[in-house]
């Protein structure tokens, strides 16, 4: 539609400038075409209908394509700009598939965004040799990881410092009664690491009523702890993350996914609202590690195993933690 005006655009500018009204060099007119981003829609009024039908919640909402619900959803300057630098300017209309966006925010945070180990789906753990190993039920054995694994060379690297008690959460996914085929985490008699700690031994499960696990049980192997000398005695082919019952923090994580389950929601005359995806949101009551416990709003992290994810820059206080996910 621009270029079709152009002669007149040139022609306007030219008499303005004749006439004094506008100094040389004249403005320059460039075309290129609207970004098509799959699972987005741009257009304004669209955005607005979601807006006003309370289908999102505002337009700083993370699943909205506005800089403000993008900033809120945890993407960078830094990303945001390698994005449009990667896709270029063109002048034809194409689509660009959204994960290569979600591959940017990945590549500027890898570097950047301290590791924290955080369970999502909470499921108790009871090391039931823990009194005999270490002469009290009570005793608590201190544990640290970095929170940058892959710092530059001579740059200084801060610790995540927690503890490992007689009780842990971990993931409900990494314990299976009956474990499928090449299954390595915890089942009866398998062995695995608790990261950052100790190996262990399942010996099995408690179960309620209805059959469901309540808690998992195992032994803890003595003279394995991480970073200690004889640690790798015991071989193990998996070690699974978890936060100790002792000094976890309860935190709300918001699991944000695609706002459409259509790549082209609005294309073709289709009416956008019947591809909105009623899994674009979950909100979970996850464990964390107490590192997170000072986070600051707009803060970064890579909760091991699940992803980035940042502190919600309206919702998040000392007293609540709010994390969102940023990308998986």
């Amino acid at each position: 539609e621009f270029e079709d005006q152009r002669p007149f655009y040139d022609w306007l500018l030219e008499k303005l400038a004749q006439h004094g009204k506008l100094q040389r060099p004249l403005p320059q007119q460039i075309e290129f075409s609207r970004l098509n981003l799959t699972y987005i829609i741009t257009s304004k009024r669209y955005l607005k209908q979601l807006v006003d039908e309370k289908h999102v919640d505002g337009w700083d909402d993370p699943r909205m394509p506005t800089l403000a619900g993008l900033r809120r959803r945890g993407y960078t300057p830094a990303a945001i700009q390698a994005f449009c630098e990667r896709i270029g300017v063109t002048k034809d209309y194409s689509w660009i598939d959204y994960a290569t966006l979600e591959g940017c925010l990945r590549e500027d945070l890898e570097a950047k965004a301290h590791r924290a180990m955080v369970v999502l789906d909470p499921l108790k753990l009871e090391l039931t040799n823990w009194a005999e190993v270490f002469g009290s039920g009570d005793h608590l054995e201190p544990c640290s990881l970095p929170a940058l694994p892959h710092a530059a060379e001579g740059e200084t690297v801060p610790e995540r410092r927690f503890s490992l008690g007689r009780e842990v959460w971990i993931e409900r996914e990494d314990f299976a009664e009956v474990p499928p085929k090449g299954y390595k985490r915890l089942f009866p008699s398998n062995r695995v690491r608790l990261k950052g700690g100790y190996v262990i031994e399942c010996t099995g499960c408690e179960k309620d009523a209805a059959g469901q696990v309540t808690k998992v049980l195992a032994t803890v192997v003595p003279d394995t702890k991480s970073g200690t000398p004889g640690a790798d005695s015991v071989k193990v082919k998996a070690a699974i993350t978890w936060v100790g019952v002792a000094d976890g923090v309860n935190a709300e994580v918001r699991m944000y996914d695609r706002l459409f389950s259509d790549a082209h929601p609005d294309a073709g005359g289709k009416n956008f609202l019947e591809s909105l995806n009623p899994n674009s949101l979950k909100v979970v009551t996850a464990i964390v590690e107490p590192s997170l416990s000072n986070a600051k709003p707009d803060d970064k992290f890579q909760f091991e195993r699940h992803g980035y994810f940042v502190a919600d820059r309206v919702d998040h206080t000392a007293g609540k933690p709010v994390f969102n996910l940023a990308v998986g």
